[in-house]
């Protein structure tokens, strides 16, 4: 029986490791996809595999999303191309270096990335989601989102920018059919971490999750309807606490006087 074809899955990062996991997924889900990174050869490569082994459609887009030339086209392919039902974004990189002993150029080329290209990817992608009626958006952060101090802080302060802003996405287009999830990997084996500066070799193989499982396991959670999917965690109440605490928090926040505690006069 032929598979259920899904629409179009835009991918970012897709030429390697965790993106291109997604892509194989994917294609095997029914999606059609448009492949994007800056390694032209490896994507062509993945999207030959990938037709061949599923029949599906794959296109591929060679860009730097770092490059604003190079994400305006990008832009572009999400506001035009009404095929597309799915963003992924998952292109970004990180650093493992203390902020003292890190080049700030290359922590503002990190923002480039992990910030800047994924807030203008689901700004081209969403319009067009909400004039067709559905659509899905993928962010992937990381648990240093909500656990900065475990590697660099600008990383860790860009994963908590995708994490906020997807809450607030989830906030605003809850009266749609689009879906919104952010996934928080932890210690994940992809070249993320040779690019870091400490090769995943170098870390405890108990903390490590191969990028199958990682992959298999954020799409299960897509599937149930979870909105924060942390592979790794195996008990949910605590998230689930963690977000009522947020929640609890929000109505005391701002108030016209300081609160007793601070006896200010």
């Amino acid at each position: 029986m032929a598979q259920e074809h899904r629409g179009t899955a835009l991918i970012t990062g897709a030429s390697s490791g965790i993106g291109a996991i997604y892509a194989q997924r994917l294609a095997r889900q029914g999606y059609d996809l448009v492949l994007v990174a800056r390694n032209g050869e490896r994507l062509t490569a993945l999207a030959s595999q990938l037709t061949h082994e599923t029949g599906r459609s794959v296109e591929t887009l060679s860009a730097d999303l770092g490059s604003k030339i190079d994400l305006a086209r990008v832009e572009k392919v999400l506001k035009e191309d009404q095929s597309i039902t799915m963003l992924v974004n998952n292109a970004g990189f990180g650093g493992t270096a203390p902020l003292l002993a890190s080049d700030v150029d290359k922590m503002q080329e990190m923002i480039d990335l992990n910030v800047t290209a994924v807030m203008r990817l689901a700004y081209a992608a969403v319009p067009g989601f909400v004039a067709r009626g559905f659509g899905t958006i993928v962010n992937i952060a990381s648990i240093v989102a909500i656990a900065p101090e475990l590697l660099n802080g600008v990383y860790g302060g860009t994963k908590a920018f995708v994490l906020a802003f997807s809450q607030s996405l989830k906030h605003e287009l809850a009266d749609t059919n689009i879906r919104v999830q952010v996934v928080l990997p932890g210690a994940t084996a992809t070249e993320f971490w040779g690019i870091a500066g400490t090769p995943v070799e170098h870390l405890p193989g108990e903390i490590v999750m191969s990028a199958e499982s990682m992959v298999d396991a954020s799409l299960a959670g897509l599937a149930e309807g979870e909105f924060a999917t942390i592979p790794a965690l195996e008990d949910g109440g605590l998230l689930e606490a963690y977000e009522e605490a947020r929640q609890a928090l929000m109505p005391n926040l701002s108030r016209s006087v300081p609160a007793r505690r601070y006896k200010v006069a």
